[in-house]
């Protein structure tokens, strides 16, 4: 009778903790907000339409010379002659400067005297030989010794040459670093020479525009200097790596010319036009989601907002062009995206 008892009370009390737990869920249950499967979601939208999607965007930079470099000589010793001033014009192959080359003619000169020695001994070792008079092995020294004298006027004659500084291409004298009668060593800077007969605009690039550039196409540059002026340039590199920023250098060459003369270091824009021609179909920028890989817009049907992948192509500021997946005239959803899900009822405001 006892344990009826017990049983009695162990299930009375689970029957009262399960009531409890279910009064409680109904409780929370409650409480927890249920969205209204009729409610409509107020969304923005714009018409996805036919629009002409080419854009002019100008990009500025700087002129730099065609070649630059630093006259550095092979040789050291004094200077003899330094015929040239900061600013000269000169050109390719003219004399920079001459340095003193007399210690070197008279080591030349002195070995001139020593291999006619060597060539006179090796004409008598020839007839004695023959006559059994002395070792052939004199023949063979003699040659040798002929043949490191001549090695060592070449070295003299090489360093003689070295002596004599010449451009090595046409420019302008843009730094003169020595004087007449200064001694100078090997690698010691003398001066610099900047070819501009022809400039280097480059310009920083924004990642969605590089690929509008292509080697050897040609581009209006205009400059500051010359407003009026329009010089045309040749692309002539196109940066393989861009900066944090996601900008890559694009270089235009332009020739110089004497009727507007530029010089290195003056500022110079481009205007390009992107390469899309005529009507396309565009939505606004605000209307795609997702990633430049994968991107996505909410398209208005029968009052549900319906979730579509698109393929986008050129942009602007303010519109993307759509070459997959929609049409003209759907109805795409360009704000109050975050409180959508594809099925959702909405009503345009």
């Amino acid at each position: 009778m006892k344990r009826l008892l017990i049983f009695a009370a162990i299930i009375a009390v689970l029957g009262l903790t399960a009531a409890k737990l279910l009064n409680n869920k109904e409780t929370t249950e409650a409480k927890v907000y249920q969205p209204d499967p009729n409610l409509k979601v107020g969304v923005r939208t714009a018409v996805a339409e036919l629009r002409n999607m080419s854009q002019e965007t100008k990009f500025l930079g700087s002129f730099s010379p065609n070649r630059k470099i630093e006259i550095r000589p092979l040789a050291g010793g004094e200077i003899v002659r330094l015929p040239f001033e900061e600013g000269q014009h000169i050109g390719a192959g003219q004399l920079l400067a001459k340095l003193d080359d007399e210690q070197l003619r008279f080591q030349v000169e002195a070995l001139q005297v020593t291999l006619e020695g060597y060539q006179n001994d090796l004409k008598r070792y020839e007839v004695l030989v023959k006559g059994d008079a002395v070792p052939a092995i004199n023949i063979e020294r003699t040659q040798l010794s002929i043949r490191g004298t001549q090695a060592q006027i070449k070295q003299l004659n090489k360093q003689i040459s070295n002596t004599t500084i010449v451009a090595p291409f046409s420019g302008i004298v843009t730094s003169k670093m020595v004087e007449k009668g200064s001694v100078v060593s090997i690698g010691t800077p003398m001066a610099e020479i900047t070819d501009i007969s022809s400039l280097k605009l480059v310009v920083n690039v924004p990642e969605k525009a590089v690929n509008q550039f292509r080697l050897g196409s040609v581009i209006t540059v205009q400059t500051e200097v010359y407003p009026e002026a329009k010089f045309q340039g040749k692309v002539s590199m196109v940066g393989a790596q861009g900066d944090d920023a996601h900008n890559y250098p694009v270089e235009i060459t332009v020739q110089n010319t004497s009727k507007n003369p530029l010089k290195a270091g003056m500022y110079g824009s481009i205007a390009n036009s992107n390469e899309l021609k005529g009507e396309t179909l565009a939505v606004p920028r605000q209307a795609i989601m997702g990633s430049a890989k994968e991107p996505q817009l909410y398209v208005v049907e029968n009052g549900k907002a319906v979730l579509r992948s698109v393929a986008i192509g050129v942009a602007t500021n303010e519109y993307y062009e759509i070459t997959k997946g929609l049409k003209p005239g759907d109805q795409v959803v360009t704000s109050g995206q975050i409180n959508l899900q594809n099925g959702t009822l909405v009503i345009a405001q």
